[in-house]
């Protein structure tokens, strides 16, 4: 999505989520440490449907793009919430702990970008589509 976006403000909030993501892995894997289990790779299909959608309007306006990446972000953060929830209920305060800092991440991006598309990306697409 960083490679199809017009904008340089939102090529370069994807560009520091992706970073971010390979922190959230890290912490993933810690998690998994902490609570005496290994970590196994899965394919979420719902995740793939919502980048697939997104693949489909790779070529069209940002705000598009936008809000597929809105989409994934609030996917993860019900996900990172419930598992957040869970492992509250199961006495993983070290598990706890890292989730909520990922769950923090998945906010704080959620909001740049709606952020983003209120400042400039949907204006941008109101502007084209007038056009």
């Amino acid at each position: 999505m960083a490679k199809a976006a017009q904008s340089d403000e939102l090529r370069a909030a994807f560009e520091k989520h992706e970073g971010e993501t390979h922190g959230q892995v890290e912490r993933l894997e810690q998690v998994f440490a902490s609570i005496g289990e290994s970590p196994k790779g899965k394919t979420c299909d719902a995740i793939v449907g919502i980048l697939d959608e997104g693949k489909e309007i790779m070529g069209a306006l940002d705000a598009g793009l936008l809000a597929a990446a809105q989409a994934v972000e609030h996917y993860e953060i019900s996900r990172y919430g419930t598992l957040k929830c869970w492992d509250k209920e199961l006495g993983y305060s070290e598990a706890v702990k890292l989730l909520d800092a990922t769950l923090k991440e998945e906010k704080n991006t959620d909001s740049a970008l709606s952020q983003l598309a209120e400042s400039d990306v949907n204006i941008h697409a109101e502007t084209a589509q007038a056009a």
